[in-house]
């Protein structure tokens, strides 16, 4: 039986190398001719949502099967208030998250929006990794 903190450490391992699976995705699409727009934002979206859950999963903090980033920052403002407010800007992306899959209303997302949302990825990842243990890493 292995230790609950080397559990807790794993499964948070998980979070971040599936967010940042999600990262690499959003970068390939934005460099493809013609860069994949839609489908980049919405992998800037999984990465950014990823990383918060990978982070409150470490502070054993329940959330739901949700999108919705402020949904989830909300419940990092629960334990890490700074945090929440450096993050707060992510909600540009939940559109990206379920909107942008379907036909709609909403209008295709243009290269810089895409390369907007690719940076809030990469934002995210830092913030929320300086805010982990340094035993959290991504290993490739």
């Amino acid at each position: 039986m292995r230790p609950p903190e080397q559990v807790k450490v794993e499964i948070v391992r998980q979070w971040t190398r599936k967010a940042e699976t999600d990262l690499k995705a959003a970068e390939a699409l934005c460099a493809q001719y013609p860069p994949l727009l839609y489908p980049a934002c919405f992998h800037a979206q999984q990465c950014a949502e990823k990383y918060l859950k990978a982070f409150l999963t470490w502070q054993q903090v329940e959330f739901p099967k949700t999108h919705a980033l402020g949904e989830l920052l909300d419940l990092v403002n629960q334990v890490n208030e700074d945090l929440a407010d450096k993050l707060s800007g992510l909600t540009v992306l939940n559109p990206y998250g379920v909107e942008v899959r379907y036909p709609s209303d909403i209008p295709e997302p243009n290269r810089q929006q895409a390369e907007e949302a690719l940076e809030l990825g990469r934002f995210v990842r830092k913030t929320i990794l300086s805010a982990l243990p340094s035993i959290i890493k991504y290993n490739e």
